[in-house]
């Protein structure tokens, strides 16, 4: 497919202004220029051109907030001082499988000043001796060339960069979680508390109670002894009564 047409398929019914991000990746340009990209691209941040048979940049249109640019795979020899005058805030760029063979080209970067990583990785100038403290010394700018410092430290990955930036910007709703989950531990405690007050409420109810029935208990006993004793007191009268009759019979 030619570049044109991927293009305008990729807009999807947006205007050029209404791009931030563009994917061409292995569509064809037809004389090794870039074709269907305009300065109407003004809000492009990411540019991927991966395998398009580009051997120059000299039709790239002017493209200020453009960050990301990925032209691997291409024919690209030099020319590369069109990308300072047309992306001059690049942060990235990725110039891999190319045909980059001398220093010389390398130094036209010198006036991108924001950029931070540069892959030449399977171009011949890797194959020069001295190949990484040379274009470290000639872009001091660049922190990543290949995806590896000066020391050989691995270049973090997007993910770790997006985490640190996320924790840099400070807490998040997760705070608000955890006074959520405080608010619910007091209200817990507060039951519980509750709980615990209405459970001695209920057993001094329930020793109160017992102490209620245990004094009607005694006091039912001393009614049953009451009763026993006047029983017996009414046997004695009858017995009394009865000797008394016998005399008076006798007499």
């Amino acid at each position: 497919m030619e570049m044109k047409k991927r293009i305008s398929l990729e807009l999807r019914n947006k205007t050029p202004a209404e791009v931030a991000e563009l994917v061409v990746d292995n569509c064809r340009s037809s004389d090794g220029e870039v074709e269907g990209l305009s300065d109407e691209f003004k809000e492009l941040e990411f540019l991927s051109m991966v395998n398009v048979g580009l051997t120059s940049l000299d039709k790239l249109p002017s493209l200020p907030k453009l960050r990301k640019l990925e032209m691997s795979d291409n024919l690209i020899v030099g020319g590369l001082d069109k990308l300072s005058e047309k992306c001059p805030n690049l942060t990235y760029l990725n110039l891999s499988g190319n045909k980059i063979k001398e220093l010389s080209s390398v130094k036209a970067l010198q006036n991108l000043k924001n950029l931070k990583s540069l892959d030449l990785y399977s171009c011949e100038i890797t194959t020069l001796e001295d190949y990484r403290e040379s274009v470290f010394k000639l872009l001091p700018q660049v922190t990543f060339l290949d995806g590896y410092d000066q020391e050989d430290n691995e270049v973090p990955d997007s993910e770790a960069d997006d985490e640190d930036d996320e924790h840099a910007a400070g807490p998040t709703g997760d705070g608000d979680d955890d006074d959520e989950d405080d608010e619910e531990d007091e209200d817990e405690d507060e039951g519980s508390e509750g709980e615990e007050e209405v459970g001695l409420s209920y057993l001094m109810k329930d020793g109160i109670q017992d102490e209620e029935d245990d004094d009607d208990y005694v006091e039912e006993e001393e009614e049953e002894e009451d009763g026993v004793g006047v029983q017996g007191e009414k046997r004695k009268r009858d017995a009394e009564d009865e000797g008394d009759d016998s005399d008076a019979d006798d007499d």
